[in-house]
């Protein structure tokens, strides 16, 4: 089953330093720097990507859909926050999707519903590292194993998390 990444692009763009550097000389160069690194991650992993962004205060007066080198690109109505569309997609579907944003209301309210959440800066560097591996390679260092030794020493009672955060967490390494 395919992994559908639903991102919250300007959350995104305001979290990472670089794509906030970009976006504040032009809104527009944001967008476009992001979707450049989208469309790399995309070539990589081959998940169906979303994103969404806010059209407030655009002057458009419907949705405006678009495909992107095969990524969505949502831009929500007037009057209406990214945040409202990105829970809508949620609701609709629940647990085969992967949420990105950072914001606190969105992702309580995509775990709620069943589908996996990641913070904008953690998915950054997981594209980071998809897209270039060789360069994160470096930063780590063989452990040494020493064998196993023997004990009855236990280390305290096990706890098994909720099957619906082993879900998550098997989504989120699929990335």
């Amino acid at each position: 089953m395919s992994i559908h990444i639903v991102i919250d692009g300007y959350n995104l763009i305001r979290q990472s330093t670089v794509l906030s550097d970009i976006e504040h000389r032009s809104l527009e160069e944001g967008r476009e720097a992001l979707l450049r690194r989208l469309d790399s991650y995309k070539k990589v992993k081959h998940h169906p990507v979303t994103i969404v962004f806010d059209g407030t205060h655009a002057d458009h007066s419907m949705e405006a859909r678009t495909r992107w080198k095969g990524i969505h690109v949502l831009f929500s109505r007037r009057g209406e926050s990214a945040d409202a569309v990105i829970k809508r997609i949620v609701t609709r579907e629940r647990e085969r999707i992967v949420v990105v944003t950072s914001d606190r209301e969105v992702a309580d309210f995509a775990s709620e519903h069943g589908a996996a959440t990641m913070d904008s800066i953690e998915f950054e560097n997981t594209m980071a590292f998809a897209t270039h591996p060789d360069m994160y390679q470096a930063d780590f260092v063989e452990e040494v194993d020493e064998g196993w030794i023997p004990t009855t020493k236990k280390k305290g009672p096990p706890r098994r998390t909720s099957k619906r955060q082993r879900k998550s967490h098997s989504r989120i390494r699929k990335l």
